[in-house]
């Protein structure tokens, strides 16, 4: 479990014309004038307009076929779609740790180290009442509206009262039969519609653990669907439906029968990391973390909504310093292989117990980290 979960990229743009041609004269013995100059002129004028159309009809081709992964494109061509997909590339997040009055001020001093802004910054709230003076039970408070004002926001929103009691808990059937509309889900509906921006909404992200303490995956289904469903009613439309598994496939069963279904679903998540001996598991690349359930998603629940690694990231090796660094490395190349994958948001943080520590270590992991997101792949235009 997790708690308590823009001004662009700082680059340069640079032109990438070729150098001109040098003039050369015409080879020796070759006419410059008279009939057979004509004819030379006739020949090449021939040749120019054949290759003129050549060019034409293969830019018009890639035109028409769109920028290709990774390609730079133009704005217009790269610009995201309503459900906040980057056509030429993926975003790049990240759940910075913070306080709740000082995400503005860490969203910084991260992005100051990685050497260029985040696309996403990601929250987590719970389903405390929402009209109190706590911010976890606050969809959009106010340090994050001012974040949101050059960055996209990924609100995780828990069925937890954290910090409550166990009669304050809510669960999924109470949930489903809409017995937390009036104090919590229409207050919360409205506040993120007088948001006015798109946000990407998550509920109970990683749900295949909740239960069964949560209830069953039917139980997750109907209350799921029951917000979806109350949000609209109420005329919110500025949601993108991101709904985020842990990608675990010894939970494959479960994760099933807890997908709501397409009509109910604009994103797919999934967290996976390179745990290493906080679970007391091998080394893991980039690759071996994402490959195996990126492919099940494909094959079982969407072949194509787009897909979030809504949360990534590698322990450290003590033993080689420079191993987190190695494993950071590898991210842009994996990611372009990854069929779908539109945004990666690195976990710089901990998880619970020993050798838990998922953020980054050192200064070659920064290093290695701020030359991954550098890449033009994972530079995309927010508008």
């Amino acid at each position: 479990m997790r708690f308590n979960r823009p001004h662009r990229p700082f680059r340069r743009d640079t032109d990438t014309a070729g150098q001109a041609g040098q003039h050369r004269e015409p080879p020796g013995g070759q006419p410059t004038s008279g009939p057979f100059a004509s004819s030379r002129r006739r020949l090449l004028l021939t040749s120019a307009t054949v290759v003129s159309a050549v060019l034409v009809a293969v830019l018009a081709l890639r035109d028409a076929s769109g920028p290709g992964p990774g390609a730079a494109g133009s704005d217009a061509d790269c610009r995201p779609t309503a459900l906040l997909e980057p056509p030429c590339g993926a975003w790049f997040g990240a759940f910075v740790p913070h306080e709740r009055d000082d995400l503005p001020e860490k969203v910084r001093a991260y992005e100051k180290r990685v050497g260029r802004e985040l696309d996403i910054v990601y929250t987590y709230h719970d389903m405390s009442l929402p009209e109190g003076t706590r911010r976890e039970g606050q969809l959009l408070t106010p340090e994050e509206r001012r974040v949101g004002e050059d960055h996209l926001l990924l609100l995780s929103w828990e069925s937890k009262w954290w910090g409550g009691t166990k009669k304050q808990q809510p669960t999924w059937k109470q949930i489903a039969a809409g017995e937390l509309d009036d104090k919590v889900i229409d207050v919360q509906a409205r506040r993120v519609k007088d948001y006015g921006k798109k946000v990407f909404l998550s509920f109970d992200l990683e749900m295949d653990t909740r239960t069964p303490a949560n209830g069953t995956p039917a139980d997750f289904v109907k209350a799921y669907r029951h917000i979806h469903d109350r949000f609209r009613e109420l005329g919110v439309d500025n949601v993108v439906w991101t709904w985020i598994t842990t990608g675990y496939l010894d939970h494959a069963d479960e994760i099933k029968k807890m997908y709501p279904g397409d009509d109910y679903v604009d994103w797919i998540g999934y967290n996976q990391y390179n745990y290493y001996r906080c679970h007391d598991a091998g080394w893991l690349t980039f690759a071996q973390t994402q490959h195996a359930t990126h492919d099940w998603i494909r094959a079982n629940l969407s072949d194509d909504k787009p897909l979030m690694l809504s949360e990534f990231g590698t322990a450290a090796d003590t033993t080689r310093p420079q191993r987190q660094a190695e494993w950071y490395a590898q991210v842009p190349g994996v990611l372009k292989g990854l069929e779908g994958v539109k945004a990666a948001l690195q976990w710089n943080y901990r998880d619970p117990g020993p050798h838990c520590n998922l953020a980054l270590a050192n200064d070659a992991a920064w290093d290695s980290l701020r030359k991954a997101v550098a890449d033009p792949y994972l530079n995309q235009p927010l508008k």
